[in-house]
């Protein structure tokens, strides 16, 4: 979709990816580079959007030994096999589906972590810095996510 209002521009996509585990750090750097590509903005700025209260949108280093030390800080913040009262199914009634699984451990986490990150874009491209990378984080189990991006400039 592309939508123009008095010189501002407006293009937003799906990236839709479902994790191999949890925590699973997805790098989606590339495919928000294409989607910016696609969009034909040069300056502006491009919103990444969890669609998610169990998975984030973070920026970091796509380093494989700190992606394995982030994962275990989440674990000692927030352990999966902690005690969670979002867990408790003989007590909570709200928001509960067929398919429910404890998972307070991840609502937690996300907590420390956010649903979006803002990136300026200039000349067409996400003005990263030389490592910075844009992470999916997925903090509850596999299964198909949603991450909204909206490109807004000229």
């Amino acid at each position: 979709m592309l939508y123009k209002t008095q010189g501002l521009r407006m293009a937003v996509d799906i990236i839709k990816l479902t994790a191999e585990k949890a925590p699973n750090f997805i790098d989606i750097t590339d495919r928000i580079a294409e989607i910016i590509k696609k969009s034909d903005i040069t300056n502006g700025l491009a919103v990444v959007f969890s669609k998610h209260t169990t998975a984030a949108i973070k920026i970091n280093e796509n380093e494989p030994e700190l992606i394995k030390d982030m994962e275990m800080f989440l674990a000692r913040l927030s352990p999966p096999d902690a005690d969670y009262h979002h867990n408790n199914f003989d007590v909570r009634t709200v928001n509960m589906e067929e398919d429910e699984c404890p998972n307070g451990h991840a609502h937690c986490q996300h907590l420390l972590l956010s649903a979006s990150e803002t990136i300026p874009v200039m000349d067409g491209k996400l003005q990263l810095g030389v490592w910075q990378r844009v992470f999916f984080v997925e903090l509850d189990r596999p299964r198909e996510r949603q991450v909204l991006i909206q490109v807004m400039g000229e």
